[in-house]
C-alpha cells in the first residue's frame, strides 16, 4: 500500500518531449475575427452607400432625360396641332378663293333685283355655308382707305373730304379671320390740292374787307 505525500498535487501527464508549459492550460485566445468583424461590416456598409449613390445618380440623370423627352414631346404636338390648322385654314382660303366669283355674281344679281325664285334660294344657301367655313366681307363708302386692305382702280378729288376716302366699292373684299384673301376695290377721293391753305386766306381777306366798310361807313370804330 503505497502513502500519498502530503502537500503534493498530481499533475497532467505530459507526453514525453514535451515542456512543463505544454502541461499547463492555455487561456483562450482573443479570437482575431471578432475583432475583424467590425472593419468587414464597415467596408460592408461603404460598397452599399456608394452603390445606393450611383443608383441615385442614375435616376437623377434618368428623372433629367424623362423630364425633356416629356418637354419635346409636348413641343411637337403643339407643333403638330398648330401645323394642322394652318393646313385646314389654308384648305378652306383655297376653296373659298375660288368661290370668290361666284359670289360676286350673287352680288350683282341682287343689286339688279334678279335675285328672285329658286336662285335666290341657292345663292342663300352659298352665302350661308361660306360665312359659316369663317368668310367675311367687308368695304364700305365713306371708309378710309386702307391700302393694306383696299385696292384703289379709281382716284378722284372731292371739296367735301378731309382724307383719301373711299367713295365707291366696285368689288367687296373678303376675309378668313384676319388673312384677307382678297382687298376690296374701291374708288377714291382725296382732298382738293390746296383747299385747306386757300380757305383760310380768303377768309382773312373777308374779315380786312369788312374792317374797311365799317371804318368808311362810321361803324362801329368811331363810337
Amino acid at each position: 500500500m503505497t502513502e500519498e505525500t502530503p502537500g503534493f498535487e498530481e499533475k497532467p501527464d505530459v507526453p514525453s518531449g514535451a515542456t512543463p508549459d505544454d502541461a499547463e492550460p492555455k487561456a483562450a485566445a482573443p479570437s482575431s475575427e471578432a475583432g475583424a468583424a467590425p472593419a468587414g461590416d464597415a467596408s460592408q456598409d461603404a460598397g452599399l452607400t456608394a452603390q445606393l449613390d450611383q443608383v441615385r445618380t442614375a435616376l437623377s440623370e434618368r428623372t433629367v432625360d424623362l423630364q425633356r423627352l416629356q418637354a419635346e414631346y409636348q413641343n411637337y404636338r403643339r407643333r403638330v396641332e398648330r401645323d394642322r390648322v394652318a393646313v385646314k385654314e389654308v384648305a378652306i382660303a383655297n376653296l373659298l378663293t375660288e368661290l370668290l366669283p361666284v359670289l360676286d355674281d350673287i352680288g350683282r344679281a341682287r343689286e339688279h333685283g334678279e335675285l328672285v325664285g329658286g336662285f335666290k334660294s341657292v345663292a342663300e344657301s352659298l352665302e350661308t355655308v361660306a360665312a359659316k367655313m369663317g368668310l367675311q366681307q367687308f368695304g364700305k363708302e365713306g371708309e378710309p382707305f386702307d391700302p393694306t386692305i383696299h385696292e384703289a382702280l379709281m382716284h378722284s378729288y372731292a371739296p367735301d373730304v378731309t382724307e383719301t376716302t373711299c367713295v365707291a366699292i366696285l368689288q367687296p373684299g373678303y376675309r378668313i379671320g384676319e388673312r384677307t384673301i382678297r382687298p376690296a376695290r374701291v374708288a377714291v377721293a382725296e382732298p382738293q390740292p390746296g383747299a385747306q391753305t386757300v380757305k383760310p386766306a380768303e377768309e382773312g381777306t373777308e374779315a380786312q374787307a369788312d374792317s374797311a366798310e365799317n371804318k368808311e361807313s362810321g361803324g362801329p370804330d368811331e363810337g
